[in-house]
């Protein structure tokens, strides 16, 4: 995982709970320590980054984590203060972002008459998914941006599995979707080009509105071709050794391989060590332990997948030396 210069992407996910952020945080100590300028990014609404790290990460923005030898950098994606630029956006605009592209579809008039509904308020709130289409804005800077040219290797602390399978899907979704409107557009232009060169309409404001769209399109198309690729990202699963969060991992899998998006890794955490002499309770868990694991060698899904175990250790796993000792165990 730390050969080769070229830059790669690590995305970590699982079920809640289960050690993604301590695994992540882990990988980004084990590559700064290793030569690599490293960026890890959170895109779980609820951060646990700053915990993991014993640092405050907090502020949408980027900040070096301070201890390990190379250039180490963290990012929490703050949804709620890209709501807050998402309506002061439309407020600036006097909530118009929605009536210029239906102008730039020759659709403007549609929109004043619809005025007193009041629909533009509706329209410029944020949309449902917005973390998801903020995570992905991310990774589009990270693909264009001078700002981030320096990381050779950039993680991602997505959240739960729910969220991820969304943001994964994202790019396919909006490229559909956008391909559909610029369709529509074309076909409206053409029903109303006659009218146009009557009224001699100014066609400008149409043409950029299409630009911004088939813009937006080549950048997804961009960003999904990154999320498939198998040379330069790999998707790790991180789960525990349960029927309940192994059944999770499989399913996850399977809609991961649905995606195309490239699996190698799956992470056991929390295996409890050996002992001599197990009290009841160890006894009992170790059991079914035992029994998680012998599901997961069984399991077609998951059976193909490299074998990370990870033991439970006995110190809370917070600040740059225990995410070290922790990633001399996990990623030897």
């Amino acid at each position: 995982m730390v050969l080769g210069t070229q830059r790669k992407y690590y995305l970590l996910g699982g079920k809640g709970g289960v050690g993604k952020t301590s695994c992540a945080a882990s990988l980004a100590v084990k590559f700064a320590n290793n030569g690599h300028p490293t960026l890890v990014v959170s895109t779980d609404p609820a951060h646990s980054l700053s915990d993991s790290f014993a640092q405050d990460l907090t502020g949408g923005t980027l900040v070096q984590v301070e201890g390990p030898d190379y250039p180490l950098f963290a990012l929490e994606i703050n949804p709620e203060k890209a709501r807050e630029e998402f309506r002061t956006y439309s407020q600036k605009n006097g909530g118009t972002g929605v009536k210029d592209i239906m102008d730039g579809m020759g659709l403007g008039v549609l929109v004043d008459q619809l005025g007193e509904l009041k629909l533009g308020e509706l329209l410029d709130t944020p949309p449902p998914g917005l973390d998801e289409a903020i995570a992905i804005s991310k990774v589009i800077q990270f693909l264009e941006s001078q700002e981030y040219s320096m990381f050779t290797r950039i993680i991602f602390d997505t959240a739960p599995t729910g969220h991820t399978l969304r943001l994964l899907s994202l790019p396919d979704f909006l490229d559909a979707s956008i391909g559909k409107i610029l369709k529509l557009k074309q076909k409206i232009n053409s029903a109303t080009s006659a009218i146009k060169s009557v009224f001699g309409q100014e066609e400008n404001k149409q043409q950029d509105a299409a630009d911004k769209l088939e813009q937006l399109r080549e950048r997804m198309v961009k960003v999904r071709e990154l999320f498939r690729d198998t040379d330069s990202t790999e998707f790790v699963i991180v789960t525990i050794p349960t029927v309940m969060a192994v059944s999770e991992s499989s399913r996850l899998h399977a809609s991961l391989k649905k995606e195309s998006v490239p699996v190698k890794r799956l992470i056991v955490n929390q295996i409890l060590p050996p002992s001599v002499s197990d009290c009841k309770f160890c006894a009992m868990k170790r059991k079914d332990q035992a029994r998680a694991l012998e599901m997961i060698q069984n399991d077609p899904e998951l059976t193909g997948l490299n074998l990370i175990e990870a033991p439970l250790v006995d110190v809370e796993i917070r600040g740059v030396p225990a995410l070290k000792f922790m990633g001399d165990i996990v990623w030897k």
